[in-house]
């Protein structure tokens, strides 16, 4: 199973469409957004990507609460299930716990991910390039009992991404 996880798109639309095209080419059949989406125009993007997402509501994201009906948006924090993993869904990181296999926060703007004990916990940085001039997202494989986790990142002014993978067991 492959997910495409972004956070903290704010308002750059273009950006958040350029992480989901690359997540559609690397084959994932997910997209997780932790929040901050900020413009209904960027759900739409999520809605019309043709792959399954889930949302949930950023701490700027007041606007987009008359919407929850309409989208997979969800309050913080948000559990659900793909496949046999369980995940726990939020935009601040105030809920990191590791009651849930895999745990996905935002807010902060920094890519991390580390495991502890059996949870992995992962936040795939800003897709706004708002703290840093780069504009950024993950991709989590998930196989048995393995997470392979490909963090992407670019200048917003230049076309190719770089990668660097974390595997954890």
């Amino acid at each position: 199973m492959k997910i495409g996880v972004v956070s903290d798109s704010h308002r750059k639309i273009g950006l958040l469409e350029d992480a989901i095209s690359v997540i559609k080419e690397e084959g994932c059949t997910h997209i997780i957004h932790a929040g901050d989406i900020v413009l209904k125009e960027s759900l739409e993007l999520l809605k019309n990507s043709g792959l399954n997402y889930t949302a949930v509501l950023g701490n700027n994201d007041i606007a987009l609460i008359e919407y929850m009906d309409k989208y997979n948006l969800f309050k913080e924090p948000h559990y659900f299930k793909l496949g046999d993993l369980t995940f726990k869904l939020m935009h601040l990181p105030y809920f990191l716990s590791g009651d849930a296999d895999v745990v996905i926060y935002g807010h902060t703007h920094y890519f991390k991910a580390e495991k502890k004990g059996k949870t992995l916990y992962l936040n795939p940085g800003e897709i706004c390039a708002r703290k840093k001039p780069l504009s950024e997202f993950a991709i989590l494989e998930i196989e048995d009992n393995r997470y392979r986790i490909k963090r992407f990142c670019k200048n917003p002014l230049e076309d190719e991404y770089k990668s660097e993978e974390f595997c954890y067991e």
